[in-house]
């Protein structure tokens, strides 16, 4: 099938789990910001996120999407790597055109599956983790602000949204070239709108982290 055989399928499926996972980076956003505005409002949604079975459901097909895309990233950035051959260790001038993220998409990737693992250890690992386990889950509210009550936990999310940022300026307008707006006159619009879109999702993560250790301070 060409969209496992060939480099044009493997980019579409990259583009597809991509467009998937920033959606719900999206919706996830919004919600953590609920933390800042309605704290009360934010444990009804994890109330209503926890381990029910649409709730469940959202979190194996996440998962899923997450792994074809980490997997189908590595096999592209292996395929490039192998079709440079010598090419990579020729001294050539630096292409000033690309972007600093599309050189380094893989080590900006391993940045965020690292800020995952930690992520769900920090808050699935004892919320709907536990609830599927049969035991009483840790509130949602206690949980963000102890976590980024410690500097160290907002150095690493910090990072880790940095990380987020710049895989998301590439990556979205990446795929919109891939799926054939390549045009001289769109595709410097969708750059735009690229970084717009990456820059609301990620102030939106941001902000929370940085609101609950101020308030911590004070």
């Amino acid at each position: 099938m060409w969209l496992f055989n060939s480099s044009v399928g493997r980019k579409v499926v990259m583009c597809v789990t991509g467009a998937s996972l920033v959606l719900f980076l999206l919706f996830h956003a919004s919600m953590n910001l609920v933390a800042i505005i309605s704290p009360e409002g934010y444990d009804m949604i994890c109330e209503f996120l926890g381990a029910n079975w649409y709730a469940l459901v959202g979190t194996v097909g996440l998962a899923g999407l997450a792994v074809i895309h980490i997997l189908y990233a590595f096999i592209l950035s292996v395929q490039n790597y192998r079709a440079r051959g010598n090419a990579r260790y020729e001294v050539t001038d630096r292409q000033e055109s690309v972007e600093w993220a599309s050189k380094n998409m893989l080590v900006l990737g391993f940045i965020i599956l690292g800020g995952i693992c930690v992520h769900l250890i920090h808050f699935w690992a004892k919320m709907q983790l536990v609830e599927i386990l049969g035991a009483i889950p840790e509130n949602g509210m206690e949980l963000i602000r102890y976590t980024f009550s410690q500097w160290y936990n907002l150095a690493i999310y910090l990072v880790w949204f940095a990380a987020i940022w710049f895989h998301l300026t590439h990556g979205i307008w990446s795929s919109m070239h891939t799926l054939g707006w390549n045009n001289n006159i769109w595709m410097p619009r969708i750059k735009c709108i690229s970084n717009i879109f990456a820059t609301l999702i990620v102030l939106m993560f941001a902000s929370v982290a940085i609101y609950y250790f101020v308030i911590s301070l004070i």
